[in-house]
């Protein structure tokens, strides 16, 4: 029978405690190795961000392309109809922005030539055209105008298939003659109806001929007259919004 020496039961003691002390020591790293990959898969719960997916909303473009009814003849930039439609809008917190693009002066002629250059520069979401009202008071042929009103129209549906377009109905004064100014009426809504486009039957209603709601000249609205234009506007605008 095997038996241990004072000696040797000595060294044989040593040798397990070391092994003992060993072990625990990897035993110590191991539960540290461990910890710290938990610290850090922790960390990483914390400043790592969830996948989230960023809304951009994008405004979308309503240009109002017309003469110096639209570009506010005679009035602060803040105080032309289409001011006052993006006030509304902005007061409603829509996504859309209105770009002014009235020239004072302009005919249907004039107007057609421009077309192509806006259209080239600024999208379309919502298209009103604004023009004739030159064409009526210089007596020039109400076909004519229609005519240059539908190829506007069918560039801005040829440049931009999906917007959506409203036409602004005009009258001329009594002083036109009965016969003209029966014709030119009818320029609007023939439009209307041929090309399916909305229609604002008569921009200046409720403007027109109310000297107080005018200019000294008695043809452009002045401040409180520029507010019910875009109230006419918005009556028909505000749906397709």
């Amino acid at each position: 029978m095997f038996r241990l020496t004072r000696y040797k039961y000595i060294d044989f003691m040593t040798f397990i405690y070391k092994l003992i002390v060993f072990l625990f020591c990897i035993h110590l790293v191991s539960c540290a190795s461990q910890s710290t990959n938990g610290a850090e898969n922790q960390s990483d719960l914390l400043t790592k961000p969830s996948a989230t997916v960023a809304i951009n909303v994008e405004k979308k473009a309503i240009l109002i392309f017309g003469n110096s009814l639209t570009a506010g003849y005679g009035l602060e930039s803040t105080e032309s109809f289409p001011a006052r439609l993006q006030q509304r809008i902005d007061s409603l917190k829509l996504p859309f922005i209105v770009v002014n693009a009235g020239v004072s002066g302009e005919t249907s002629a004039t107007g057609l030539s421009r077309i192509d250059w806006v259209l080239e520069n600024q999208p379309v979401d919502v298209f009103i055209l604004e023009l004739g009202a030159n064409d009526g008071l210089r007596g020039l042929p109400p076909s004519e105008t229609q005519k240059n009103l539908k190829s506007i129209i069918s560039k801005v549906k040829k440049a931009y298939p999906k917007s959506e377009i409203i036409l602004a109905g005009m009258m001329v004064p009594p002083s036109m003659g009965q016969d003209y100014s029966d014709r030119y009426m009818r320029i609007f809504p023939e439009i209307a109806e041929q090309e399916q486009v909305f229609l604002i039957p008569f921009l200046l209603k409720d403007v027109g001929g109310i000297a107080r709601l005018n200019q000294d000249d008695g043809i452009h609205p002045n401040v409180q007259g520029a507010k019910i234009l875009a109230e006419n506007v918005w009556e028909i605008l505000e749906p397709l919004l």
